[in-house]
């Protein structure tokens, strides 16, 4: 989970925009449902019923990999139901975990929350019967798992770095993270590939604060950070509701000249994009994980061969290719 211009200024981001597909449900995506009799569909004799677990409800990755999962179920002959906690925590997320695990549902696709709090609650799912598919993020221990889907966040964050490098010049300067918090597969990727692709270039790392992903908290970091650093010269947030508060913390201060590169592509991140409070979005293929997590639980419930871990790109959408069908078709949906 790229345009021309964004190349001249150094990127090497995988390209391809993927189409997302539009479909029926509430705003956040918690609860819905879709699906047809198997016989209208392509599972087979059975029509399968599956979960998907996102990792927080109302954070527009996540309805775009709803949208994309609920577009493949409807044409699979899948019944789906999305759910979500209200907060991207794992004692909020294990409780619909264990809720989910008392229905047996034939499959699970769940972004966990937690890298370690959620492989009990997840292996619970598994013993009961359920195949699962971890999408977005993952587990130190993940071999129940049928198959695991996400963007190469590494790369994504060393791209982030390479973008910064030439955003701010020759010149060089102090750079820093605002990241989620520790524990989180995805997020921890991208600052360690950050801080990888800083190494040897002109910019300085002045390492990483965590805003538990509160936009109101980035703010204040983003602040904070202008404060002890007034020569700061670049900000790299790792998601969607992050960047939304960095770009907020950058507009109450007056301060302009700070560069700002991003995971993710909400319709917030995109008005900042305009705005120029944001330089560039690197923004994954939700709706693509969201299908191929539908694919390969299907694979696994007909006894066919999975995938074990399935890569997906990403597209470097900057305010110069914004209008390019590739870029519009890599921003992110608040709804279906």
């Amino acid at each position: 989970m790229m345009g021309k211009r964004w190349i001249a200024i150094g990127l090497s981001a995988a390209v391809g925009a993927f189409g997302l597909s539009a479909c029926g449900s509430s705003d956040d995506n918690s609860g819905s449902s879709t699906g047809s009799s198997a016989s209208s569909g392509s599972s087979g004799g059975k029509r399968y019923d599956m979960t998907l677990i996102t990792g927080v409800k109302g954070d527009e990755f996540y309805i775009t990999m709803g949208c994309g999962a609920q577009a493949e179920a409807a044409r699979m002959g899948v019944k789906l139901n999305i759910q979500g906690p209200d907060e991207f925590d794992a004692s909020q997320q294990t409780p619909i975990v264990n809720a989910v695990a008392a229905k047996r549902p034939d499959a699970v696709l769940i972004a966990p929350t937690d890298s370690k709090a959620l492989f009990a609650p997840i292996q619970q799912l598994s013993t009961g019967g359920a195949k699962i598919v971890l999408v977005d993020t993952t587990l130190d221990q993940p071999d129940m798992a049928v198959s695991q889907i996400s963007s190469d966040n590494v790369a994504g964050g060393t791209q982030a770095a390479k973008a910064l490098v030439q955003l701010i010049g020759s010149g060089g300067g102090k750079v820093a993270v605002v990241n989620v918090k520790p524990g989180i597969s995805t997020t921890d990727q991208r600052a360690q590939g950050f801080s990888a692709g800083v190494k040897g270039t002109s910019l300085q790392y002045v390492g990483q604060q965590f805003d538990n992903d509160d936009p109101a908290k980035a703010a204040s970091i983003t602040k904070s950070l202008l404060a002890k650093n007034p020569d700061l010269k670049g900000i790299f947030a790792t998601n969607v509701l992050t960047a939304e508060g960095v770009a907020s913390g950058l507009r109450e201060a007056g301060k302009k000249g700070v560069k700002v590169v991003t995971f993710d592509a909400g319709p917030k991140n995109v008005e900042d994009l305009k705005s120029g409070l944001i330089q560039g979005l690197i923004a994954q293929k939700p709706a693509d994980i969201g299908k191929q997590g539908i694919d390969q639980a299907v694979a696994a419930l007909k006894g066919q061969p999975t995938t074990k871990r399935i890569t997906t790109g990403f597209v470097t959408v900057t305010k110069d290719n914004l209008s390019s069908p590739e870029a519009q078709g890599a921003l992110y949906k608040a709804s279906c």
